[in-house]
């Protein structure tokens, strides 16, 4: 009876320290992987899921190493088993999601954001995912809907408000659209993206010379942007300034 309770001990005690080194495992990867050692964690999530298999931790941390080297099938299945474990797991799932968009599986990508979103509805970036989603697809009405999710919970979401204005500049509200370009330069005057953006939608509302001043800005912080540049000379054209889009034309 002693030797039973003897042999008892040493198997908790193995147990315990067994499962006290996997969770190290999993800890000094997610060590590495904070300090971007992408290769150097990957091992570690390896030898924690060689020891336990259920650790669901180490699976979702391995996925998301997968993912940073872009092995994004590699992270699909491990995001997967770590969805067997704990089919709630909302980590796995925006780590699924990512994974998708990567590999521009926009139908399987959809299906993960809805499952994410209801996991982890506060998670702004979720919203913003979905909003892009449905733009790819030519859905710009849906996409607004997932924009304005975003904002309402953070109402200076940058990159929500830019998208929601490109997506109400394809349903030909550029007003609005100009609003919300103006919204995203008041925090960040060098948004490129966002100068390029006013620039459409005030020539969309005619207001070419007022374009030019924003395509103008865009070129002052990046003088190569291309997009920029081309939408300048169809404003200079429509200015009627044909010498100047002919010296933008000969450099494109």
């Amino acid at each position: 009876m002693r030797l039973f309770g003897l042999l008892l001990s040493i198997f908790i005690l193995s147990a315990v320290c067994l499962a006290e080194e996997t969770e190290y495992l999993d800890w000094k990867g997610s060590q590495l992987y904070a300090e971007k050692n992408y290769t150097g964690a990957l091992p570690y999530f390896e030898q924690a899921i060689s020891q336990d298999s259920n650790y669901t931790s180490a699976w979702v941390n391995r996925g998301n190493t997968q993912k940073a080297l872009k092995d994004y099938n590699g992270s699909i299945q491990s995001y997967s088993k770590a969805l067997e474990l704990e089919s709630n797991n909302s980590a796995a799932w925006s780590g699924l999601v990512d994974a998708y968009i990567a590999l521009k599986d926009d139908e399987k990508a959809s299906q993960a954001i809805v499952r994410a979103k209801e996991l982890n509805p506060t998670n702004k970036g979720l919203w913003l995912k979905a909003g892009n989603l449905l733009m790819t697809k030519g859905d710009y009405q849906g996409a607004v809907t997932e924009y304005d999710g975003a904002l309402a919970i953070d109402s200076q979401y940058k990159d929500a408000l830019y998208k929601k204005g490109v997506s109400l500049m394809a349903l030909a509200k550029s007003t609005e659209a100009t609003e919300l370009f103006d919204q995203v330069l008041a925090q960040d005057p060098n948004y490129k993206l966002a100068l390029n953006a006013k620039g459409l939608s005030l020539e969309a509302a005619g207001k070419y010379a007022d374009a030019l001043t924003a395509y103008d800005a865009a070129l002052k912080i990046d003088p190569e942007f291309s997009q920029a540049l081309n939408n300048k000379m169809h404003a200079l054209l429509a200015l009627k300034k044909g010498t100047e889009a002919m010296q933008i034309f000969a450099k494109l």
